[in-house]
């Protein structure tokens, strides 16, 4: 009970006498920021599962990358593309529903990047190990400059396409007739959560980005109605979640990326339980004319 009795040593010591949770800090916010944005729309349209099939479909590309002594960035890109791509060929070449042709090529980009890293040359460690699980502690000022533009880019496209996007979401026909072109709003879409997600390795790992895209804007969607307030309150619990998740991190010697996802997950489930709580004070008090 530390964070109680001793906030001050719990709370704002790490962040000063720490170097690496200091040097953490920031690309925890970038990451939560970025992630929240487009996991906004990943919530509201239903492609979680789109989500976390791309999530894994960069792996591929990343593991053959690192095998080549190449840029695993840019690897892990090149498998976002293929496997977006692959996902729209499937649907318009077989009577297979979205989560079924999306499943396919899940399961098979999963399994080539396991097969790549179970070979000797792969050896499971080193920058691949990085990509996979995260070492936000070891984070570089490159990796924050590299996941600040990203940051920008995402937030400047959303604000930017937030017409296009929102109508899209809930009536394609409609905007079709307003010229807003669904379609392409879906792909720059993908686009977008791809590089959110390839640029979010450093910080959480390639395997619990899907926490932070999905989670925040879960959780924002239980306490605001209107979709500016989601993208506002998103990132909000976005980076709480992950500085939390940092300093019980630094307090207890978990590691940092899985530490923050399931903090992520725990919040949602608080909030969730302290709505329906509410929900069934206001009924209760209702029913006996309080």
């Amino acid at each position: 009970m530390e964070f109680l009795t001793d906030p001050w040593d719990w709370w704002i010591t790490p962040f000063v006498d720490s170097p690496s949770v200091r040097a953490a800090a920031p690309a925890v916010i970038l990451t939560a920021i970025a992630t929240a944005v487009v996991g906004t729309w990943v919530v509201l349209r239903g492609m979680s599962f789109l989500g976390d099939a791309l999530a894994h479909g960069v792996l591929p590309g990343a593991a053959i990358a690192f095998v080549v002594g190449g840029d695993t960035t840019v690897g892990a890109l090149i498998a976002a593309v293929a496997m977006a791509g692959g996902i729209g060929l499937v649907k318009s070449a077989s009577p297979l529903p979205d989560d079924a042709s999306i499943g396919v090529l899940f399961v098979g980009f999963l399994s080539l990047a396991v097969v790549i890293m179970s070979t000797e040359r792969a050896s499971y460690s080193g920058d691949l190990n990085r990509f996979l699980f995260g070492s936000v502690t070891g984070i570089s000022s490159g990796d924050v400059q590299r996941q600040a533009i990203t940051t920008a880019v995402t937030v400047v496209a959303v604000v930017v396409f937030y017409r296009a996007l929102l109508v899209s979401t809930f009536d394609e026909r409609q905007a079709s007739l307003l010229g807003l072109h669904p379609r392409l709003t879906h792909f720059g879409l993908l686009a977008l959560l791809a590089v959110t997600i390839v640029s979010s390795f450093s910080t959480v790992g390639n395997l619990l980005v899907f926490a932070f895209l999905v989670a925040p804007p879960a959780t924002a969607t239980l306490f605001a109605r209107r979709v500016p307030a989601m993208l506002l309150l998103a990132p909000a619990i976005g980076v709480v979640d992950g500085l939390l998740g940092l300093l019980i991190s630094y307090h207890h010697s978990t590691a940092a990326g899985a530490t923050m996802a399931l903090c992520t997950v725990a919040v949602f489930f608080v909030a969730l339980a302290a709505q329906a709580v509410s929900r069934g004070t206001r009924q209760y008090r209702a029913g006996h004319g309080r």
